[in-house]
């Protein structure tokens, strides 16, 4: 068990004690307010707007949230992992894509991200939209692009900490202010004090890092994520980017791959049971209580052990499956089971991984923070529009 709403099964693995003095390394800078960027974790956190005064703009039906990457991601994972519980209309603009510039009633409001204040797709989109009111930008306290538009708008600019990265945004404003704003508690989110003084979960975050450095040096570096819940998608795509472009640097990284199941049973199944032996593996599924059943009016004798059976029961025995397969053939995975959905389940995922993601950093001595050739294309971009 890694929480009481998360259920975890970790890789077989040896002890690392490396792994546990860098923990405990990065918990005492904690401590000592010298990693700045964990602050947005946690209940300390100081938003650089006012909750109290959000009323003004929680009166609006639909929301358009505007950017790219970190800037986007954890916002719409949220939203989609929790929509069960939000009642008001969200729109994410995360891609460069003709024919989106859609008429909206007048009650709409438009949050644009981005932490440079230049990012050319966010510029485009928010350009094509024709948007001339209703405006927030979160936005570096830097003379960029957006602060520039935003001052003529006369709109509101909400402060966009420097020292947070995108990808490790979601629990800063980025994430917790179109939370709020879903009607969600940002207070729930706040997990990490909790957490890191949680000897279960530290002993489980220590150990599920020793599991993927293993199969990292056996040459195992696709991280391959098994998805049986369809709401958390969104998520994975935020862990896809977190990953990815944290470790991905000097020949060296994790590439995260997301698998929609049991969909992917019928298409990509096969290679990963027989194909190359450079993956490891993620389970991740939810308990839902709510759930179609089989009409039994229509099943054949040969199919009458589906009666009464339930759309969940069956994909919770295709998970079961997998994994017995994967134990046969000795494929290395972990395991996820969220046994409730909320915010503070969620801001125990959001911490898990960012955590297992610094101090994969931190072991492979790969900065975590920075993306230089991601950079390099947004130069060269740049020249060919010139």
């Amino acid at each position: 068990m890694l929480t009481k709403n998360i259920n975890f099964k970790n890789f077989t693995y040896k002890k690392n004690n490396n792994i546990k003095n860098i923990f405990y390394e990065i918990k005492k800078k904690y401590f000592l307010c010298k990693e700045k960027l964990l602050l947005s974790l946690s209940d300390q956190y100081k938003y650089s707007f006012d909750l109290k005064s959000l009323s003004r703009i929680k009166k609006f039906s639909t929301y358009r949230v505007i950017g790219m990457g970190g800037s986007i991601l954890g916002a719409e994972a949220i939203y989609n992992f929790l929509k069960f519980k939000i009642k008001k209309k969200f729109i994410f603009l995360n891609n460069l894509k003709s024919g989106i510039n859609k008429k909206f009633k007048k009650n709409i409001l438009n949050l644009i991200i981005s932490k440079s204040g230049n990012t050319l797709e966010t510029i485009a989109n928010f350009n094509t939209q024709k948007i001339n009111s209703n405006c927030i930008f979160i936005t570096e306290n830097k003379n960029n692009y957006l602060r520039k538009i935003a001052e003529k708008m006369k709109c509101e600019i909400i402060e966009h900490k420097n020292y947070i990265g995108g990808r490790y945004s979601v629990l800063s404003e980025v994430g917790m202010l179109p939370a709020e704003l879903m009607g969600l508690n940002e207070k729930k989110f706040k997990q990490f004090n909790y957490l890191i003084n949680n000897k279960k979960f530290i002993n489980n975050l220590i150990n599920n890092v020793g599991g993927i450095l293993q199969c990292v040096k056996k040459g195992k570096t696709n991280s391959i994520i098994l998805n049986y819940d369809e709401d958390s998608q969104s998520f994975f795509y935020w862990y896809q980017q977190l990953v990815a472009e944290s470790l991905g640097k000097k020949s060296k990284g994790i590439l995260p791959i997301v698998s929609q199941m049991p969909k992917d049973n019928h298409s990509v199944m096969q290679f990963y049971l027989d194909g190359p032996k450079n993956n490891f593996f993620t389970f991740f599924d939810v308990f839902n209580k709510k759930s179609e059943k089989i009409d039994k009016s229509n099943l054949l004798k040969s199919h009458s052990y589906l009666k009464n059976k339930s759309i969940n029961e069956i994909i919770f025995a295709q998970r079961l499956a997998t994994e017995k397969i994967f134990k046969k053939k000795k494929i290395p995975f972990r395991s996820f089971f969220v046994k409730k959905k909320n915010e503070q389940t969620l801001g125990e995922l959001f911490c898990f991984f960012i955590l297992e993601t610094i101090l994969l950093g931190r072991v492979l001595k790969i900065n975590p923070f920075d993306q230089p050739s991601v950079e390099l294309i947004k130069k060269e971009t740049r020249k060919f529009l010139i």
